[in-house]
């Protein structure tokens, strides 16, 4: 019983665990804003391009 008991109250890898949730969070929020904006990005450096491609053609 009592290694049971040091086991229930060992806290050693509580750190890293937390550690490394932090850390998950950080990544999901990192590619869901990656996400998100990836489709409006795209879009404005289509527009650009187009408006590029154009001005060379004198149809600006």
């Amino acid at each position: 019983m009592n290694i049971f008991a040091r086991f229930a109250k060992d806290e050693s890898g509580a750190t890293a665990i937390e550690y490394g949730l932090i850390a998950a969070l950080i990544s999901v929020g990192i590619i869901l804003a990656a996400t998100a904006l990836g489709g409006s990005l795209g879009n404005l450096f289509n527009g650009i391009a187009t408006k590029l491609t154009n001005s060379t053609t004198g149809k600006l």
